[in-house]
């Protein structure tokens, strides 16, 4: 098919990313309910496997900017296909590894391919029809929620019935199949950003989110206030601001930072950190909450595959609620859906915060963060590029997807230390007053994203993209940022 024919399937388009993000939102929380499993095949101790996850968010942070750059570059689909075969490449080490060093090696590799949902961003911002733009980027970033929840839901069956090696496996079937459908189906962008890669500045970045996140990450085992998470974490800080400097003072920066000066780009940012926060601290709590025996004063002694049913709504309703916000976004623009899938989060944790007690509690949470997520990603991604051109659409949602990686960290780490701090010396499970803490904590977090979230200018779509590619590509990419500043 050539690539004027491939212009034209716009659906056929769509289903090639979906397939895409998908696998590799799997790849993101399939793990995560079966770490137990996997430190008792690799015979290593709970703070060592701990880094399967944390891994696999450092590369992804790392990655993730310098990828999007890169797509705005040299082309979005050929990077996209890069990046899945990445991905492939990651699965198959994983998926035979028999040492945590391996593993390892396998992880860090498939997060660096967190650059499939920026550049698919970019490929339906080019290539489809305006009226379809936002909604096709709803859908397509509310399937990062998706998939993250599904795999909660089917580590389980996978874990009991196979082995931790068909964690890889099995999704590295799809990712595969959407590497070759990419290649051969999806039309490469028109548009190109001239320049080169800071590359001292890709490396300030690196350094100070991989300072930051093993701060955050090891936080269970060094504590908050210790000096080794206090060093670090200033250390990261330290890199992080020095890149900053870089940025402003480059002619060809990594990230322009007039960019994430824009009111409507570090507002979303901030919500997405939140939300991440939020999010990623569910995959934690609920799992373990619900497989505490009942003995203990809470919990519904679940096995891990029934931990993962309680959190089948959240899942079921991400699609459908991602699914309705392109209509959403079409009536009254991208800020109220965002705003109302804050709500909806935080209504969600503040419920587990006081009513824990009967299942059908924890189903109408699920249901309530499931709705939450689906509207807030699905206009979180469209708020970001309906306030940058064409031109900058792989950095800018890729920085976006960044703070939401890196609000999972923070997120997961704060609700961990938490319960740790009341489980006993010799071993055994938290108090229940800490989920309640740690339920209450992810609440005030939801919470600040609402109120941040008001801060975001709004403005409908079809203005946002009044300047798409098909109809003024030359206005398209010479719209300078500062005049959207």
């Amino acid at each position: 098919m050539d690539a004027d024919a491939s212009r034209q399937h716009h659906d056929l388009t769509f289903a090639v990313l979906a397939l895409g993000g998908i696998s590799y939102a799997l790849l993101q929380s399939l793990v995560a309910p079966a770490l137990p499993n996997i430190q008792h095949s690799l015979h290593i101790s709970e703070n060592a496997v701990s880094w399967v996850l944390t891994a696999y968010l450092l590369s992804a942070s790392v990655a993730t900017p310098l990828l999007g750059r890169l797509g705005d570059m040299y082309g979005k689909q050929r990077l996209l296909v890069v990046v899945l075969a990445l991905l492939s490449a990651g699965t198959v080490i994983s998926a035979v590894s028999t040492t945590l060093a391996v593993l390892l090696v396998g992880r860090v590799i498939q997060g660096a391919a967190g650059g499939i949902f920026p550049l698919a961003f970019g490929v339906i911002r080019d290539e489809f029809p305006r009226g379809r733009i936002a909604g096709g980027i709803g859908l397509m970033s509310a399937l990062l929620g998706v998939g993250g929840g599904a795999g909660v839901v089917l580590a389980g069956p996978i874990v009991d019935n196979l082995s931790y090696h068909y964690l890889f496996w099995l999704p590295l079937i799809p990712i595969v199949v959407a590497t070759a459908l990419t290649y051969f189906l999806v039309p490469e962008s028109p548009i190109r950003v001239p320049g080169r890669i800071n590359w001292a500045a890709a490396c300030l970045l690196s350094g100070g989110l991989v300072l930051v996140l093993v701060a955050v990450s090891e936080t269970p085992t060094w504590h908050w206030l210790s000096a080794k998470t206090v060093a670090c974490m200033l250390a990261g800080v330290v890199l992080l601001v020095l890149w900053v400097r870089s940025e402003s003072r480059s002619e060809h920066p990594l990230v322009d930072m007039r960019m994430m000066r824009i009111r409507g780009v570090w507002t979303t940012n901030a919500v997405a950190f939140l939300l991440g926060f939020g999010m990623y601290s569910s995959f934690i709590l609920v799992p373990q909450l619900v497989e505490t025996p009942a003995g203990h004063g809470y919990g519904f002694a679940a096995t891990v595959t029934e931990a993962g049913l309680f959190l089948l709504p959240a899942t079921v309703a991400i699609l459908l609620a991602g699914s309705l916000t392109g209509l959403l976004e079409k009536r009254f623009g991208s800020k109220p859906p965002l705003l109302a899938g804050a709500v909806l989060s935080f209504a969600a944790f503040a419920l587990l915060a006081v009513a824990h007690d009967a299942k059908w509690q924890i189903y109408v949470a699920m249901l309530l963060l499931g709705c939450g997520i689906g509207l807030a990603f699905a206009a979180m991604a469209n708020l970001i590029i309906e306030n940058v051109g064409p031109a900058e659409t792989g950095i800018a949602t890729g920085m976006n997807t960044v703070t939401r990686t890196v609000g999972g960290a923070f997120g997961g780490a704060a609700v961990a230390s938490i319960l740790a701090r009341t489980v006993p010396p010799g071993g055994g499970f938290p108090t229940e007053h800490a989920y309640v803490e740690a339920f209450a904590a992810c609440a005030f977090a939801l919470l600040a994203g609402v109120l941040v979230g008001f801060a975001i200018p709004q403005r409908r779509p079809e203005a946002a993209f009044a300047h798409h590619p098909a109809g003024d590509l030359g206005a398209a990419e010479s719209e300078p940022t500062r005049a959207r500043a």
